[in-house]
């Protein structure tokens, strides 16, 4: 049985044997030591570099997404590993931290494990990417992978897992790739039993995600859920309109929409709606659907996007650009809505097609009132030409991730983290959050010297026991 001519559907049996190898593998790289792993992954960083088209080619083949676009989803890929493999000694190495007064006669350090095993489901809009920023920090941080990559890309999981068994053949083992449909993927989760990961790390919608959590919760397995977003570009009065329209429309259509911190609504304040509009029409209208930007990968979101579109007209917007008639398979014309009920599911719900709403708000409070209603809280973006006014903004905003003058510029910065809460998931990937999310802390102390007065000692009389501790009590009472 296969999903295609060349990738099996890895069965319950085939993923615990994945693990188990991985397992196996992962007990010599957990060994090798913080500097070992850095330079074996940047090897294989290198040989993924050097074969950029190759995987450029296997992500257009099987998402439609244009080459050059694969191309960025490659080269954003090498950042992220490069940071990860150079930077978790740093982060995850032993250190010592303050003992405090009352257990000044010890020395405490403070170091991160690897976890073991860790299970990772990958979506299909940024095969590449996505993934990689859970196995790129989980494999710096010392663990074994097992990747299922989704069903429409299982070409990239495959390729990816060979790529670093011909970079490392040492350790060929330690990322394994199991393909197959949504079943392959519980049995990673655990759905139908314990599969032997130690962490599972997804990314897909939210109520895929809740299935992911309740497999993993039979056997207590710790999950990171990246659920997707419903991302705002709130543009103050005296933002740049022409750099809030180009970055606007990028954020919207780019990967024709697709993209779980694009660009799907936007708050302008009324005295500048009418002319940030203007500006995005004629700069959507420019795009030439197939060359900017590819088809719809999933076939069946096409329904998603025409719901929110009609249901959009119905409850009183504006198509300012396209409409139901731009939604023709396979590849959308842009379309840009004004006038969107907040209640719409323009508005509500996550739209994954080349779809902006342009929404006019009084100011810049009700902006980030409005942003912030939104079940997702994953990324947002403010445009204004005082940068303190926009950081100020940025810090009132509950999305995990906010650029100022820019669209979705914490993507390509690996030492920040990633992720969101609420419908948009929660933990992180990315940066040194990313790096401990696949680690255990570990805590260790080391008596220097005996104490003036041992209070973990039963030979230490009771009255200098109640003295210290009537001291210790004051001096929290006074500072």
């Amino acid at each position: 049985m296969t999903t295609g001519t060349n990738h099996p559907a890895h069965t319950v049996e085939d993923v615990r044997a994945a693990v188990a190898r991985a397992r196996s593998a992962g007990r010599s790289w957990a060994a090798l030591g913080a500097r070992e792993r850095r330079a074996a992954l940047l090897r294989w960083k290198r040989a993924l570099a050097a074969r950029a088209d190759e995987f450029a080619q296997v992500i257009a083949s099987e998402t439609g997404k244009p080459v050059h676009d694969a191309r960025a989803e490659v080269l954003l890929t090498l950042v992220h590993l490069d940071w990860a493999a150079r930077n978790a000694r740093r982060v995850l190495g032993r250190r010592r931290v303050p003992s405090g007064l009352l257990s000044v006669h010890q020395r405490a350090t403070l170091a991160y494990r690897p976890l073991g095993v860790i299970g990772v489901i990958g979506p299909w809009n940024y095969p590449l990417y996505t993934p990689m920023g859970s196995i790129g920090y989980a494999l710096a941080a010392g663990n074994a992978v097992v990747f299922k990559p989704s069903e429409l890309t299982p070409g990239v999981g495959a390729l990816l897992a060979r790529s670093l068994g011909e970079a490392l053949p040492d350790h060929a083992d330690l990322l394994q790739a199991v393909t197959g449909p949504g079943s392959t993927g519980a049995a990673l989760a655990g759905a139908e039993g314990p599969s032997g990961v130690d962490k599972v790390a997804f990314t897909g919608s939210p109520g895929t995600a809740r299935k992911v959590a309740a497999a993993c919760a039979a056997t207590l397995t710790p999950l990171l859920a990246e659920c997707g977003g419903k991302d705002a570009v709130l543009v103050a009065a005296d933002a740049d309109l022409d750099a809030a329209a180009d970055a606007i429309v990028w954020g919207a259509m780019g990967n024709a929409g697709q993209t779980c911190a694009g660009v799907e609504r936007v708050y302008a304040v009324e005295s500048v709606h009418e002319a940030l509009c203007s500006r995005i029409v004629s700069r959507a209208r420019a795009l030439t659907p197939g060359e900017a930007y590819g088809p719809l990968t999933l076939s069946s979101q096409l329904d998603v996007v025409e719901r929110h579109v009609k249901q959009a007209l119905v409850d009183g917007a504006t198509a300012r650009l396209g409409g139901p008639d731009a939604l023709r398979a396979p590849v959308l014309g842009p379309v840009v809505l004004s006038g969107v009920p907040e209640d719409s599911p323009a508005v509500t719900e996550e739209t994954f097609g080349p779809v902006v709403v342009v929404n006019p708000v009084r100011d810049m409070d009700e902006a980030v009132e409005r942003a912030d209603a939104s079940a997702y809280s994953l990324g947002a973006a403010v445009f204004t030409r005082d940068r303190a006014a926009g950081v100020a903004l940025a810090e009132r905003l509950g999305s995990g991730a906010v650029s100022v003058n820019s669209v979705l510029g914490f993507a390509a910065i690996p030492s920040l983290p990633f992720g969101g809460a609420g419908e948009s998931g929660y933990g992180r990937i990315h940066g040194e959050e990313g790096l401990r999310a696949f680690a255990a802390p570990h805590s260790v102390t080391v008596r220097r010297f005996a104490p003036a007065v041992d209070l973990t000692s039963f030979a230490t009389p009771r009255e200098k026991v109640a003295r210290a501790v009537e001291l210790g009590r004051r001096l929290h009472a006074r500072f």
